[in-house]
């Protein structure tokens, strides 16, 4: 059941808040699929740090479903190695989304997202088709 344990990147639950119609969302459909997710502190900040103050309800009842993997000194290790390898090829990505892929890395867990066009850059990262 572990493989069956994603990381999950903003994009997912954006993705699910936007929708009118829930049910459509990727998240809905990993769901179905018999995932079961977890998410970056990175992702928590992320999404707190774009709410307005009527979304807080709807956001504090998504996150105490899921569990939150802090940014640890580890990640930040793997970040530094991503990074270098990214700035080598000239195919930086923005810091966060960066931070995110290192907990999935480090943490050995698949990522679930909608910003392949970026995060498949990164060789070691386990991108969930």
């Amino acid at each position: 059941m572990a493989d069956k344990i994603v990381l999950v990147d903003t994009s997912i639950l954006i993705d699910y808040y936007r929708k009118t119609d829930k049910e459509k969302s990727v998240w809905i459909a990993l769901i179905r699929q018999g995932y079961s997710f977890i998410i970056s502190a990175v992702t928590k900040y992320e999404i707190y740090s774009g709410a307005t103050q009527s979304q807080l309800l709807f956001w504090d009842s998504i996150f105490q479903q899921l569990s939150v993997i802090s940014f640890d000194e580890s990640c930040v290790d793997t970040s530094v190695k991503i990074n270098a390898n990214l700035k080598r090829k000239r195919k930086q990505i923005d810091i966060a989304d960066l931070f995110i892929a290192a907990t999935a890395v480090t943490h050995d867990y698949k990522l679930a997202t909608l910003n392949k066009k970026h995060l498949d850059r990164i060789e070691e990262l386990n991108i969930l088709e």
